[in-house]
């Protein structure tokens, strides 16, 4: 399933919905609150969290950066997932945090549920790095559900470190939490202009943190997305259409590579800076470099597509 769900749109939805409950301080997940209300059984737990549409960026696109999440899409009326979700909940819980149970009641958040291209539930979705990568639908036993969460984490080990801290804890105290580090102050004022939809204050805070730790990479990687976020608020799809129709117009083809971005059309947006890149001289051919850059660097670095363009670039250039 890599890469075949859209979940662009829904985040962008998402991002927009956070800012305008984020004054009044609207939460919706009840991570590490047992007898949380999505639950089927009551259950929940410090590694089960309830997804709202608000929360699914935070919830499963960025958590699934650390570790696998795992979606339970699921309803009330539903009693296949009466069987399934516990056993998701247990096994959860078990794993130390190697991996995070996100529950989706798919009646409350339609959006999701669209988004994953749910035709009958339940329905499980393994997210990685923002993209669903495996799925199973119907009520698995728990044997058949340990196995198939197995095989993810296997898959997945050498690339996330997590897993393996996560799977430290549960060998070693079924389950506890490590102390958690205090928060930096700085990255918090940064994230809190973010929330707010202030995307020059969060510029500006992450700026500031490279300033004083230029090798800081999580600040960088921030810096980025933010830079981007505030293109995209403004990104229009007719963009693409111009640039086509304007091929030497580098404005119009930067602002229809965000577009594309926006719209999860990563490869296209490479390759027609790729090509910009080719077409260009001097300053111009600076500027497009220097945009393609900065769009590799909202996607993990082993990223295929990112592989690929990486060399495509160097071929212009060189």
């Amino acid at each position: 399933m890599a890469g075949a769900v859209d979940l662009s749109a829904l985040k962008a939805r998402s991002e927009a919905a956070a800012r305008q409950q984020a004054a009044g301080g609207a939460r919706s997940t009840a991570q590490g609150a047992p007898g949380s209300p999505g639950s089927p059984d009551g259950g929940g737990g410090r590694y089960v969290v309830d997804v709202t549409e608000q929360g699914f960026q935070r919830d499963v696109l960025e958590a699934s950066l650390q570790v696998p999440v795992v979606v339970d899409l699921w309803a009330t009326w539903c009693e296949p997932c009466k069987q399934l979700s516990p056993v998701l909940e247990r096994l959860a819980n078990a794993s130390g945090g190697a991996w995070i149970l996100a529950k989706v009641d798919v009646d409350a958040n339609p959006r999701i549920a669209q988004a994953f291209g749910v035709q009958s539930i339940p329905m499980v979705v393994a997210v990685v790095a923002g993209q669903p990568v495996d799925a199973f639908q119907g009520a698995l036993s728990e044997p058949q559900v340990k196995d198939w969460i197995a095989r993810i984490l296997d898959a997945l080990r050498d690339r996330m470190p997590a897993i393996a801290e996560g799977e430290r804890r549960a060998a070693a105290g079924g389950g506890a939490e490590p102390e958690e580090e205090p928060e930096d102050p700085r990255f918090a004022a940064a994230e809190d202009a973010l929330e707010r939809g202030d995307y020059a204050e969060a510029e500006a805070a992450y700026q500031q943190i490279l300033d004083q730790e230029p090798a800081n990479e999580m600040a960088q990687a921030a810096l980025s997305q933010v830079r981007f976020l505030a293109r995209a608020e403004q990104a229009d799809p007719s963009a693409i259409g111009r640039a086509d129709a304007a091929p030497d117009d580098v404005d119009a083809q930067l602002a229809a590579a965000d577009a594309e971005v926006a719209l999860d059309k990563a490869e296209s947006a490479f390759r027609r800076l790729v090509d910009t890149v080719g077409r260009t001289f001097g300053d111009d051919r600076e500027k497009v470099r220097s945009h393609l850059v900065g769009l590799f660097e909202l996607f993990p670095a082993d990223d295929p597509r990112v592989s690929t363009a990486r060399r495509a670039l160097a071929r212009a250039l060189f």
